[in-house]
């Protein structure tokens, strides 16, 4: 072998070497797609889905929204109860639970929550303990003897002093006789036992307390939460 034939033997082969290069790449394509096909089989399995929605921001969205609400509701019975307790001089944070209370009831039973605050407010004043002479107790003046039934739900005649049971129960027999009435201004006169009044003046006093409540809320420190409601549910869109 002379020198030029032991140069030659001892220079790779560039085709060779192009071709061991090519391969390798090719190889480590194949590789990375095996490697994508394998996280994605596994993702499918652990419910990517799942995980994907979780943080598509609707939760998020969902929270903030339940949060307007909660502080539109908190706004409107701090106005209600602004409002009621310089009228009727009551504690503000005691009147904002009654408050609660009647907002609470008049979803459960169906009815307006400002004409539960009314009749509270012209049967007794919002006076927890109040008694007629007639035996009529508490917030709406629900008197036990004829309502024996509503009153064994609740533990029997003692449970007509607790605020909260008095306005849901209460807030039942006002449904009731407006049922039977046939409309808001006749019930109204049947709560009060005062059916054969012909000038309604019961139910006059009520409404027209109810009428305050309303312009109150109506006033302008009421429109911030509900402004904010209106761009949370926007934003919620978008």
């Amino acid at each position: 072998m002379n020198i030029i034939q032991f140069k030659s033997f001892l220079r790779p082969d560039r085709s060779c070497l192009f071709g061991i290069i090519y391969h390798g790449f090719a190889l480590a394509g194949l590789l990375a797609v095996a490697l994508m096909l394998f996280l994605g089989g596994q993702s499918s399995i652990f419910g990517s889905n799942d995980v994907a929605g979780a943080f598509d921001g609707s939760a998020y969205r969902d929270v903030t929204l339940s949060e307007t609400i909660v502080d539109q509701e908190s706004q409107r019975n701090r106005v209600l109860a602004t409002y009621l307790s310089r009228r009727y001089r009551i504690a503000g944070d005691v009147i904002e639970h009654w408050i609660g209370a009647a907002f609470r009831a008049g979803q459960k039973i169906g009815l307006d929550p400002l004409l539960i605050l009314s009749v509270m407010a012209i049967e007794s004043r919002f006076n927890p303990i109040a008694e007629s002479e007639l035996g009529a107790k508490g917030l709406m003046q629900v008197m036990p003897q004829h309502h024996q039934d509503k009153m064994a739900e609740y533990g029997g005649d003692e449970a007509v002093l607790n605020p909260m049971t008095n306005i849901l129960i209460g807030t039942r027999i006002l449904k009731e006789c407006i049922r039977r009435g046939g409309g808001i201004e006749a019930g109204l006169q049947l709560y009060a036992g005062a059916f054969g009044d012909g000038a309604s003046l019961y139910s006059q006093k009520v409404m027209a307390e109810k009428e305050r409540l309303a312009q109150a809320l109506r006033r302008p420190t009421v429109q911030a939460p509900r402004q904010a409601a209106i761009t949370a549910t926007a934003g919620a869109a978008i």
